[in-house]
C-alpha cells in the first residue's frame, strides 16, 4: 500500500482500447502527467510490458493480456461505459484495481491510476506474505524433527526442547527453520540447554 501520493512523471501506460474520444483524452492527460502511453486494440505482448496497463471492459477479451486472470504483473484500470455485471467481472477478473467511467472525465484519471497502483502493491504484498507463510508451513516437519532430536540428546521435554531451540534461533537471528535444518544436517552443534 502507498503512503504517499505517487508521481507517475517518466511512467508507461498501455491504452488497450478502439481509437475513440476517450483514447483521446486519455493521451492528453497522460501527456500533463509524463506518462508515455500508447494505443493499441491488440494483444499486449509480455515482452513488452509497461508501467501500467488500461483496458477496455466493454469489449476487452481475455487473449487481450498476457497474464493469469486475477494476478497481474502490473497496475490495470479498466475503463467501463457498461453497467453489466459479466463485463464488472471479467474487469476484477483481470486484476484491475482501479475502474474509470466512459465517457472519461479527465479528473478521473489521476484518482484511478493511484488507486490501481496502492492495490497492485497492496495484492503484491499479502501475495509475499502468503508465500513465505507456506514455506514456513512446509517447513515444520524439520521443526518438529529437531525438537525431536533436542529432546533426545539433551534429555528435555518437547516445550524445553522448543525453546532452546527458538532460543538458538533468537540468538543467532535466524529463522527457527533454518536453525533447524542446520541442526538436522548436522552444520549446527545441538546447542546446549541454559
Amino acid at each position: 500500500m502507498i503512503s504517499h501520493t505517487p508521481n507517475f512523471t517518466g511512467w508507461s501506460a498501455a491504452i488497450l482500447h478502439r481509437e475513440d474520444s476517450n483514447t483521446e483524452r486519455l493521451m492528453r492527460q497522460f501527456g500533463l502527467l509524463g506518462i508515455r502511453a500508447t494505443q493499441q486494440w491488440l494483444p499486449l505482448a509480455a515482452a513488452d510490458l509497461p508501467d501500467i496497463v488500461l483496458v477496455d471492459a466493454d469489449q476487452g477479451f481475455d487473449d487481450l493480456l498476457p497474464w493469469e486472470k486475477e494476478n497481474p504483473p502490473k497496475p490495470v484500470v479498466a475503463l467501463l461505459g457498461s453497467e453489466a455485471p459479466g463485463r464488472i467481472a471479467w474487469a476484477l477478473g483481470c486484476g484491475a484495481g482501479a475502474i474509470i467511467a466512459k465517457p472519461i472525465a479527465t479528473s478521473a484519471v489521476y484518482p484511478a491510476l493511484v488507486m490501481a497502483l496502492s492495490i497492485h502493491e497492496e495484492r503484491k504484498a499479502v501475495a509475499d506474505k502468503l508465500q513465505h507463510l507456506e514455506e514456513r508451513v512446509r517447513l515444520r516437519p524439520l521443526v518438529h524433527a529437531a525438537v525431536e532430536k533436542l529432546m533426545a540428546a539433551r534429555k528435555l521435554d518437547e516445550e524445553g526442547a522448543y525453546r532452546l531451540l527458538r532460543d538458538c534461533a533468537m540468538r543467532r537471528r535466524l529463522p527457527m527453520e533454518q536453525i533447524a535444518a542446520f541442526i538436522l544436517g548436522g552444520a549446527e552443534p545441538l546447542p546446549e540447554a541454559i
